[in-house]
């Protein structure tokens, strides 16, 4: 699972584990023949007959865990084999122990038949679901227009490609658009939502030409959705950014949410920009005042790095919040991919036990005087 999006990510500390669904270690699948063959290996080398033959019973169970059944039946046909050739010096078990070695290699070989039938419904249940959360959130590409840009996300929920966080960049006639938001819940409870909002975020990409006028739009999606159910309390917090044709100039809207930081000459300024009501509250149905709009002026080599609160928020063993505005100058690289996983790095290192959905969105543009 990537979850740098405009690129693949060089480490990925919430890969699937053995114990989640990833092909079987080397060790776990070499176990079961390597033992066989220590113990033949001792029998024939040491003078005296070793009583060792007990390991023997352990090979068949462990072949379950890495192997097919026909490996296992094999695995288990050799172990009665060795305990049978006079070569071996373990031809003298009783009857009653050759047929419990018998009796656990043909459970092995049913046990193996079901999970390797368990395990390829689990793949093909798990491709299903990743296709699918990949159509709600797609990979970013490297650069939108005028603007290149890269976004981190770790759900809080394990095993998942989405969960209550978002972010998109898209084209649109009227410039380059973005928005990172968060919408209430987490993990899986939370995809529709997301998908909701940034299917409305697309379609308003293309015919309004303001992020305020987005803003509305997402908030009415949020409205309608809940409308059958008075008690949803649907809501989400949002930053939305509309970049000018020549990108020279960056409109911010912020719903809920703290605006970006601007990174300039070495140096990371919070933009003063005033949140309003969350989507979802009223914004663009109840008539309320219209958002604050801040506009900022853009220069060449600037970047603009927006996070959620799970990055804000995160605590160390002390309770000292994570203090994202001092450590990103330092942690500043010129490849907006470099600089979302150099944060993410840093963010663990400050709280290794992150709780909450963590997303960046990092936007670097290029102004047109630079072509």
């Amino acid at each position: 699972m990537s979850s740098v999006r405009g690129r693949p990510a060089r480490r990925d500390p919430y890969r699937r584990g053995w114990l989640r669904g990833a092909p079987p270690p080397v060790w776990a699948r070499v176990l079961p023949s390597a033992l066989l063959a220590g113990v033949c290996l001792a029998e024939l080398v040491s003078p005296e007959p070793l009583d060792i033959g007990f390991l023997l019973g352990a090979i068949p169970p462990l072949a379950v865990l890495a192997h097919g059944p026909v490996a296992t039946a094999v695995l288990g046909a050799l172990v009665v084999v060795v305990l049978t050739v006079p070569v071996f010096n373990l031809n003298d078990p009783g009857s009653t122990d050759l047929l419990t070695v018998c009796f656990v290699s043909v459970l092995s070989v049913l046990l193996s038949y079901v999970r390797s039938r368990r395990d390829a419904q689990l793949v093909t249940e798990r491709t299903v679901a990743e296709v699918a959360q990949r159509a709600v959130v797609p990979l970013l590409p490297e650069r939108v227009g005028p603007v290149r840009c890269a976004g981190l996300y770790r759900p809080a929920q394990r095993g998942t490609l989405v969960g209550g966080d978002f972010f998109d960049v898209r084209a649109g006639p009227y410039g380059v658009r973005a928005v990172m938001g968060d919408v209430q819940g987490h993990g899986l409870s939370a995809v529709a939502t997301v998908a909701s909002l940034l299917g409305a975020f697309r379609e308003a990409v293309l015919d309004q030409p303001d992020p305020e006028a987005v803003a509305a739009r997402l908030d009415r999606r949020l409205a309608v959705d809940s409308a059958d159910d008075p008690h949803a309390e649907l809501f989400a917090t949002a930053v939305l950014l509309g970049f000018s044709a020549d990108a020279r100039v960056v409109r911010i809207v912020a719903c809920g949410q703290a605006g970006p930081l601007l990174l300039r000459d070495g140096k990371a300024v919070e933009l003063d920009v005033e949140p309003c009501t969350p989507l979802g509250l009223g914004l663009g149905l109840a008539g309320t005042t219209p958002p604050r709009v801040v506009s900022v002026p853009l220069r060449a080599g600037d970047r603009l790095f927006l996070a959620s609160d799970g990055v804000t928020e995160a605590r160390d063993a002390g309770g000292a919040f994570y203090p994202l505005a001092e450590r990103l100058p330092d942690l500043a690289a010129e490849d907006p991919v470099a600089l979302a996983e150099r944060v993410w790095t840093d963010l663990v290192r400050h709280c290794p036990d992150v709780q909450d959905d963590v997303t960046m969105l990092v936007l670097a543009p290029r102004p047109q005087e630079e072509h």
